[in-house]
């Protein structure tokens, strides 16, 4: 137990430590605008369609609950605000942000970790090449940049399925619909949500960057194949729980 727990010591601090490294550089001229681009395509970008697939049938579910559930207390033109407010502060920016861990998360990870396992990092280092400036800064700078503009996207396309399911397939007044939302949605509800999304992108990209760049210090064993999806497996767990937990303390906080 002793050991376990210092080994989870030692690899907060080491976490810890790289996420300083990665902000210090991504601040830190000289900048370039091409690879933030190309994470930011890769990242944001490839995305999209996975986010507004299940930001569409997420509110469209949300929608088919709510009116069932509104309906018993005759409040049917509650529906619309119950859907943008349920999206917009908390459904939104989660299940964004889970879906772009399962995308993209993983792949930062995994290459991450196959450029440590080959040596590559150790080449950049070798050529005098800060690999927090030139590997990990594109990624922290894209990923913060990337998830509000998803989470926008998500919640619109929710809002969208709701607005089918609600009006157009169970009869809720498409007035009441955009007005109850109008009334009841302000601006401490969106910036809530874009908080918890800049959050929350810092989040992915730092777990699944940091937990492929110290693969070769994992205790279990990181090199080979199997390293390699070990800590892109552990990383998903990690940024799942990490979103959640965050979200509960943003939104204690934020309230």
């Amino acid at each position: 137990m002793g050991g376990d727990f210092l080994s989870c010591l030692e690899q907060a601090g080491r976490m810890g430590i790289f996420l300083g490294a990665c902000l210090a550089s991504a601040v830190r001229p000289p900048y370039k605008l091409n690879p933030v681009v190309r994470q930011m395509h890769f990242i944001g970008s490839r995305s999209t369609f996975v986010i507004l697939f299940t930001g569409a049938f997420t509110g469209m579910v949300l929608a088919l609950q709510g009116y069932y559930t509104l309906r018993k207390f005759g409040s049917e033109g509650l529906l619309g605000a119950a859907v943008a407010l349920s999206l917009i502060r908390e459904l939104g920016p989660v299940v964004a942000a889970l879906m772009v861990v399962g995308r993209a998360g993983s792949a930062i990870c995994a290459e991450v970790g196959i450029m440590r396992n080959s040596e590559q990092i150790d080449a950049l280092e070798c050529m005098a090449i800060d690999p927090y400036k030139y590997l990990m800064a594109p990624k922290f700078i894209a990923g913060i940049l990337s998830m509000p503009l998803l989470t926008a996207i998500f919640d619109m396309a929710g809002i969208v399925g709701g607005y089918l399911v609600g009006v157009t397939m169970l009869g809720v007044n498409k007035g009441a619909y955009f007005q109850q939302m109008y009334a009841s949605v302000v601006w401490n509800d969106v910036e809530m949500g874009l908080v918890k999304s800049l959050v929350f992108g810092l989040l992915i990209i730092w777990i699944g960057a940091a937990k492929g760049y110290f693969l070769h210090l994992e205790r279990s064993g990181g090199f080979g194949a199997e390293g390699v999806s070990r800590v892109t497996t552990d990383a998903v767990v990690l940024s799942s729980v990490a979103i959640l937990v965050w979200d509960y303390l943003l939104s204690a906080i934020m309230l």
